[in-house]
């Protein structure tokens, strides 16, 4: 094959992002080629393209970004034991030491020297990644690309649900972005006596309907304090999911999470958060949870499950399909909350 592919880059260390050519990444000892079928946008993504603090203090340009993928396997390198050529891959996007405290604790999730995909490492916008043998995550071959694509942010959501027994509980989620969105499909699917939902963004509040919420409230038009007291007869909800990262909408979340409720938080806010600790948490007895990444390999089995019985139907997420040169377009897209999961294809 060529050794030149066309690949999505941040080319500086300011907004915005550009098509390129560049060379297809080499493989090394105990790592494969991955032919890009499907590549999808995540919120990290978001931040790299827009060149916020955060991607200010992390990524270090010029480099291909993008970590959400599937493809086929094409190329191995030395000592390839695991992975063989032809077989249809995702992949858990984070890198991890294997000498740590928490890896050598059976918690590499939480790895200290971690390297992502797409963020620490070259990404997936692209026709070809390379990455360690044993980040691959075998898909079925029939696996729809644009589906096996979105499993890594699927887990981010199978991870924050399933930290806790949802069944027969009242659930709240905070914040319908895509890996909301899944989280009211899981929570059903787990058997949850009722899911209620929060979302600013008109379009993704409808798309709740779609993955079983029973209440959806937009925060800037109802009291959603109110309505979810009302709903539950004044007790509050048993299950706080804060996907969003917002301060109101964490204050809103423990607000509403009754007395010995859980809270497991994936969503990050842009700055420190002030709370009202003595209140919302410690003289509730909440137990507080926060959520990094996927149980490795844990989360990728119960993703499997839930993807491959049905129980979970993803296909409503994803709004939009587009080919990989109209990135930018995806991006704005992202960035607008007028869409659910969008899925480029180089």
């Amino acid at each position: 094959m060529s050794r030149k592919m066309r690949a999505v880059i941040k080319p500086e260390a300011a907004p915005g992002a550009e098509m390129a050519v560049v060379d297809i990444p080499s493989v090394g000892p105990a790592e494969v080629l991955v032919k890009v079928k499907a590549t999808s946008i995540c919120g990290t993504d978001v931040h790299i393209w827009r060149w916020d603090p955060w991607a200010q203090g992390r990524i270090k340009p010029p480099m291909v970004f993008g970590h959400e993928f599937a493809g086929e396997v094409v190329e191995l390198g030395e000592g390839v034991t695991t992975v063989e050529l032809g077989d249809f891959v995702s992949a858990e996007t984070h890198v991890v030491c294997h000498v740590c405290h928490q890896c050598r604790t059976g918690q590499s999730h939480i790895c200290q020297n971690v390297s992502i995909i797409g963020v620490d490492r070259p990404g997936c916008f692209a026709e070809y990644i390379s990455m360690p043998q044993e980040n691959a995550w075998l898909n079925p071959p029939d696996m729809p690309p644009d589906v096996a694509s979105i499993q890594e942010p699927f887990g981010n959501a199978v991870h924050t649900a399933l930290s806790t027994d949802l069944a027969g509980q009242r659930v709240l989620v905070t914040g319908c972005g895509p890996i909301g969105l899944m989280a009211i499909g899981i929570a059903k699917a787990a058997g949850a006596a009722a899911v209620y939902a929060t979302e600013v963004a008109p379009y993704r509040l409808r798309l709740t309907s779609y993955m079983g919420a029973d209440l959806a409230l937009n925060p800037t038009e109802v009291d959603v304090v109110g309505k979810i007291m009302t709903a539950t007869s004044g007790l509050g909800v048993d299950v706080l999911l804060e996907m969003s990262g917002n301060p109101s909408a964490i204050h809103q979340g423990f607000a509403v999470l009754r007395s010995g409720g859980y809270a497991a938080l994936l969503g990050i806010p842009s700055e420190p958060l002030e709370m009202d600790l003595a209140n919302e948490i410690v003289l509730k007895g909440a137990r507080v949870y926060g959520v990094a990444g996927r149980l490795v390999w844990k989360t990728w089995h119960q993703t499997r499950a839930l993807l491959s019985s049905g129980a979970v139907d993803v296909g409503p997420l994803i709004t939009h399909r587009l080919p990989l040169d109209e990135f930018e377009q995806g991006l704005e897209l992202m960035s607008s909350g007028q869409c659910g999961k969008i899925v480029l294809f180089p």
